[in-house]
């Protein structure tokens, strides 16, 4: 069987809101937007697709990275001092400090414009998992 990730959902209280925090701090651009209120789009991330869209309800406690599921999103950069200081200009809070990876190299976590969590990883030149 050949199979590859298409898109990651991310259900949203704002939609509108989310998907522009993604363009305004991550550089997303929209991929499909299917003009409707509240909307459902498509937005890229390098190459990977994520789908936002009308939340029904919120989920108590998504900030908790040891809850059963899909907890946070990697986002793999070159230098994790410079990634941060970029997001720090336009607004984003980092609470946390930068910790070791799983694997090797240093994680920071951060959240998105709802509280899902993201972190930032990155890993030496020589790290076996980049071969």
């Amino acid at each position: 069987m050949n199979v590859s990730v298409e898109h990651i959902a991310i259900p949203a209280s704002n939609p509108v809101a989310l998907k522009s925090w993604y363009e305004r701090v991550l550089g997303a651009r929209e991929v499909f937007n299917n003009g409707q209120t509240p909307p459902t789009c498509l937005i890229a991330l390098g190459s990977v697709w994520f789908e936002i869209y009308q939340a029904d309800a919120p989920l108590a406690e998504r900030g908790n990275n040891k809850l059963q599921g899909f907890r946070h999103l990697a986002l793999r950069v070159p230098s994790l001092e410079a990634a941060k200081a970029e997001l720090e200009a336009r607004g984003v809070k980092f609470t946390a400090e930068v910790r070791p990876a799983a694997g090797g190299g240093k994680v920071l976590f951060f959240e998105d414009g709802e509280g899902n969590l993201l972190h930032f990883v990155e890993r030496p030149a020589d790290s076996p998992l980049l071969k």
